[in-house]
């Protein structure tokens, strides 16, 4: 049964005049996208769909979520590094997923011909989910963490404005005090103007590498414009927004990956960075000891984040595999099976995952996956603000995320820091799918 935050027990008329307001309050403080009709034209915008009201988080939990966000910064920067870790984890994933295996060529190739830039930075997100427990308590859970094209740090630092205009005009004056500032884009300035001042080039420029089709330009523009704001100078970065998925490639993007790679260019992220976000070395990561290879004298960051892992199971070939297999094969509602692939809509469910395990259990196709606990966590009851969508409300998940900015230079870690939070909404009734695939919406907690 959903519980129903009192902000949303309010009678029809209120609601329908609320919601126009918080469609005009979103368009005036930027929380824009392009149209789907129009995804390369600013002739014609409209508001990114987000809940009408902020949703319910748990200060505990969210506090949680910032405070291990340094964590897993250090965590991903010393995964990137450690060669031999990448090369285990990876090993058998590279046999049969053709996308990661060409990732890591690229790899090989440029740990054969020597680091070209020992600046590294990293623009990361950790997602989580709130799981209810048999108990009915409620603990922090990680869904994974995204070390490329990190979205929405742009156009979720105007939400909260939007979020505390409904509450006023409701009269819940007292409830914007639950809602916290947030400027994802600023930190993520922030480290980007840092690795360009190291770089030491005035003329050099930052590059962002985006898709042909921007429906999301604004929250690029955002990042852009801070760092406009910070120097007013040309920069030195390949900032990804693009290149997590196999679509994003032709034979000539190969080409130009691999070269800018081998550039003096700071890549955000590398190569190695971008492995180190993969399906394949979060199951890795929660066996055990292996945290510990890469925070060997801090057993208290090690506890913060094994706190936050569900179960994660590997799926390669051998008795671990083939236990793993039979499990979820037996209570496929427990898990979600997921393939080494980023943005949202590729996860498995239900009784899909029986007819996919079923057709690859007998053969290596099967390490191209990982299994993983599904979160069950507590609904809420809110209306999705999405343009040409019905006012209804909603029993509805949401999904936590955690902005993460680090720079290192050679072994000196420069700068680290939880820079933003993002909250997405969508209902209960869709099992995956983010902002950009349509499902999710923006949202903001309202800390209880």
């Amino acid at each position: 049964m959903a519980s129903v935050p009192e902000h949303v027990l309010m009678n029809e008329a209120l609601i329908e005049d609320l919601q126009k307001v918080a469609k005009d309050t979103a368009l005036l403080h930027g929380v824009l996208m392009r149209t789907k009709e129009t995804p390369n034209s600013s002739e014609v915008v409209s508001y990114a769909p987000f809940t009408l009201f902020p949703s319910p988080v748990p200060r505990s939990l969210f506090e949680q979520a910032r405070q291990v966000q340094t964590h897993f910064n250090l965590l991903v920067d010393r995964i990137s590094q450690d060669a031999e870790f990448l090369e285990q984890a990876l090993a058998s994933t590279i046999k049969v997923d053709d996308f990661t295996a060409r990732l890591f060529n690229i790899y090989r190739q440029v740990i054969q011909e020597g680091c070209s830039q020992p600046i590294v930075l990293g623009l990361n997100r950790s997602d989580y989910m709130l799981d209810l427990g048999k108990d009915g308590n409620t603990s922090l859970k990680q869904i994974e963490i995204n070390t490329i094209a990190a979205s929405f740090g742009g156009i979720t630092s105007r939400t909260p404005d939007v979020h505390r205009h409904i509450l006023k005009v409701a009269g819940r004056v007292e409830e914007q005090k639950k809602i916290l500032d947030n400027n994802p884009a600023a930190g993520f300035a922030e480290a980007i103007a840092k690795a360009w001042e190291l770089y030491s080039s005035e003329r050099a420029v930052v590059m962002f590498l985006v898709e042909d089709v921007q429906q999301n330009i604004y929250d690029h523009r955002f990042v852009e414009n801070e760092l406009w704001s910070r120097d007013g100078k040309e920069v030195a970065i390949v900032y990804f927004r693009n290149g997590y998925m196999p679509q994003n490639y032709t034979e000539q993007g190969w080409e130009a990956r691999l070269m800018m790679e081998r550039s003096r260019a700071v890549k955000c992220p590398d190569i190695s960075t971008h492995l180190a976000g993969t399906k394949k070395v979060q199951q890795e990561l929660s066996q055990p000891g292996v945290l510990e290879r890469f925070f060997p004298d801090d057993p208290k960051a090690v506890a913060q984040i094994r706190a936050t892992f569900a179960g994660l199971y590997s799926l390669d070939m051998g008795e671990e595999g083939d236990r793993t297999v039979a499990m979820a094969i037996a209570n496929p509602d427990h898990f979600v099976l997921k393939p080494q692939r980023e943005g949202g809509g590729n996860n498995i469910y239900g009784e899909d995952i029986c007819q996919v395990l079923d057709s690859v259990k007998e053969n290596l196709e099967r390490s191209a996956y990982i299994l993983m606990d599904k979160i069950r966590p507590q609904p809420v009851r809110n209306y999705l603000l999405r343009s040409g969508s019905p006012l209804k409300l909603s029993t509805c998940l949401s999904e936590l995320g955690m902005f993460g900015a680090y720079v290192r230079q050679g072994k000196g870690m420069v700068l680290n820091e939880c820079t933003g939070h993002l909250l997405r909404t969508k209902s209960a009734e869709h099992s995956d799918g983010g902002v950009a695939a349509g499902v999710a919406v923006l949202d903001n907690p309202l800390l209880i």
